[in-house]
């Protein structure tokens, strides 16, 4: 699989992660045993930057008992979410202990109390426990903000929807991003779900074929990756098989105007 370096960080990265919203925020013995499995397959696969956040419920311990005896095989991408300074310091400390004391892309989830938390982040940066400091929202509204973050030059990442039906961050975020030398992960690669509910036929596929397109969801991450100013893309899934299936989509040859445009219609139909 292709490797990018996060912007001007110098941290590479797959092109394509694994995300554990939901997927990872699990219980009991069967199910802690399947995260294993998955994080197995994402291993071998070379999938192997894993993103979580406080918010996902135990995600955040369940990938850090995963990865128990191979932390240095995987990149970690996770998040603080608090209203307060003192609050992210206590998620920042339970986050360090699981991972092993260093997490690869620490972000402040959804800009929330950003001012109170990169401090405590850019400490933790220069110390070596953190590489890449981070924002994230999900929400378009919240994009000139985002915006006035990447301009204090305080950041190297930034996480944020794209895909052929969510494309707001083409007006400036996308921009902006590849001005300032500031890498980008995408979430939502599939809409949450709403892309893969009507997947076209194979036939209309065929055109993608030369760039190693098999699906509709390798046809949907490549078209994301196919935009360099993307390093990264992290869906999430609970199938055995569908991470080998996403990594696939990390391969060049990547798509041109043409074949961005065909992916495009297909999602819009």
């Amino acid at each position: 699989m292709e490797e990018r370096r996060l912007g001007r960080s110098g941290l590479l990265v797959p092109v394509v992660g694994v995300g554990t919203w939901r997927t990872f925020d699990v219980r009991g013995e069967k199910a802690l045993t399947d995260s294993r499995n998955r994080v197995d397959e994402a291993l071998e696969a070379g999938a192997n930057l894993f993103d979580s956040s406080p918010m996902y419920g135990r995600a955040e311990t369940v990938l850090g008992a995963a990865l128990q005896g191979r932390r240095d095989a995987a990149a970690v991408a996770t998040k603080v979410w608090a209203r307060s300074a003192r609050d992210g310091e206590l998620q920042i400390r339970a986050a360090l202990g699981v991972f092993g004391g260093q997490v690869e892309i620490y972000q402040v989830h959804n800009l929330l109390a950003w001012r109170e938390h990169l401090p405590r982040l850019e400490r933790l940066r220069d110390q070596g426990r953190v590489a890449v400091v981070g924002v994230t929202h999900y929400d378009p509204s919240a994009f000139e903000e985002m915006a006035q973050v990447m301009r204090t030059g305080r950041i190297g990442s930034i996480q944020v929807p794209y895909n052929p039906r969510q494309r707001e961050v083409e007006r400036l975020i996308l921009p902006l991003a590849s001005e300032l030398g500031i890498g980008v992960v995408v979430m939502r690669p599939f809409g949450e779900g709403d892309l893969m509910r009507r997947v076209p036929p194979p036939r209309a596929l065929e055109p993608l074929r030369p760039f190693g397109v098999g699906t509709w969801a390798q046809a949907l991450l490549k078209w994301i990756l196919s935009d360099h100013r993307c390093y990264v893309a992290i869906p999430a899934t609970s199938r055995i098989g569908r991470t080998t299936e996403n990594a696939a989509a990390g391969e060049p040859p990547w798509f041109g105007e043409e074949e961005r445009a065909l992916v495009s219609r297909l999602a819009c139909a």
